[in-house]
């Protein structure tokens, strides 16, 4: 079973410095006067960006305004990520995303709404939820969507029908709080903060595995990212591949897997002899086959299929 976020494409590779388009709308929005807000997964995704923005401050990349943190949750991992210690990889250091210069935890529900409503100079926040869908960052995106000179950067992928995804769609007004909210922010993609592997990447695992699968189901998708990944595993590494629909059932049985309503691959036929004689190409095949029951997602056959070995 495999995952198909990205099994219709490649992650884009940095041309030349890494997250330029997170930096390039950084120093954009400050010189007209405008705020950053990232909407940002709490756990991880965060710290990944905060150091992201650290090294952009080191190469001088960006203007050190102040970073806010604003959401409970990822203020209690940063603390987690400091305690950590020699937990951590060996080229990585808490310091490098949790002890920024001017960089502020928001904690409180106080502190939060005074961070929203009040008017500050140029800063960035980071706030969750990622795909805007709920928490303190629709509070932010409120305030800050009807000014142009301000943006929002989104970090990942937004699934389909979150306000993260009418957002980098284009869409011009966005509900939050009951009230239609006008988009005249820049919105900006930075795309390379994904931890979904890529279609290359599902590919290269895939053709790892020892012993090699028989049948791939293809899940966690929208429907043209999974057929697409569906097809180049069977074009690439010539193994079944099925992308299921929801409620379908799978039975495994000896190595082989058979999908109701996609595929007979497992069915057994009487008359095959245990000296191993099996049909050949053109083998004259009848059947009395009908339908038992049958819904929106199954169809159960009955009756016997006869192949002649002659």
């Amino acid at each position: 079973m495999v995952e198909s976020t990205y099994g219709d494409r490649e992650h884009p590779r940095p041309v030349n410095l890494p997250h330029e388009a997170m930096a390039d709308a950084i120093r954009r929005t400050a010189q007209r006067g405008g705020s950053v807000l990232v909407p940002a997964f709490a756990v991880d995704r965060v710290e990944v960006v905060l150091r992201a923005l650290s090294q952009m401050r080191k190469q001088e990349r960006i203007p050190e305004i102040p970073i806010y943190v604003n959401s409970p949750m990822a203020v209690a991992a940063l603390e987690v990520y400091k305690r950590a210690g020699l937990e951590l990889r060996s080229d990585i250091s808490s310091d490098a995303f949790a002890r920024l210069n001017n960089l502020h935890m928001v904690r409180s529900s106080q502190d939060s709404r005074a961070l929203t409503d009040r008017r500050r100079s140029s800063h960035i926040v980071l706030s969750s939820s990622g795909m805007a869908s709920g928490g303190r960052v629709l509070h932010h995106l409120k305030e800050m969507l009807p000014d142009p000179r301000n943006t929002i950067v989104m970090t990942g992928y937004q699934g389909i029908g979150t306000r993260g995804r009418s957002l980098v769609e284009g869409a011009d007004h966005v509900k939050i709080f009951g009230e239609l909210v006008p988009v005249h922010a820049e919105i900006v993609s930075d795309n390379e903060f994904s931890v979904h592997a890529d279609a290359a990447d599902l590919d290269t695992w895939l053709a790892g595995l020892d012993p090699a699968p028989k049948t791939v189901f293809v899940t966690h998708g929208e429907p043209r990212s999974a057929l697409a990944l569906a097809t180049r595993v069977r074009r690439n590494l010539g193994v079944e591949a099925v992308v299921p629909a929801y409620g379908d059932e799978v039975e495994l049985s000896g190595g082989a897997a058979s999908l109701p309503g996609v595929s007979l691959a497992g069915i057994s036929a009487a008359g095959v002899s245990a000296a191993g004689v099996v049909p050949q190409p053109g083998a004259a095949v009848t059947s009395d086959l009908r339908v038992r029951e049958a819904d929106a997602h199954h169809v159960v056959l009955e009756g016997t299929i006869t192949i002649n070995l002659d």
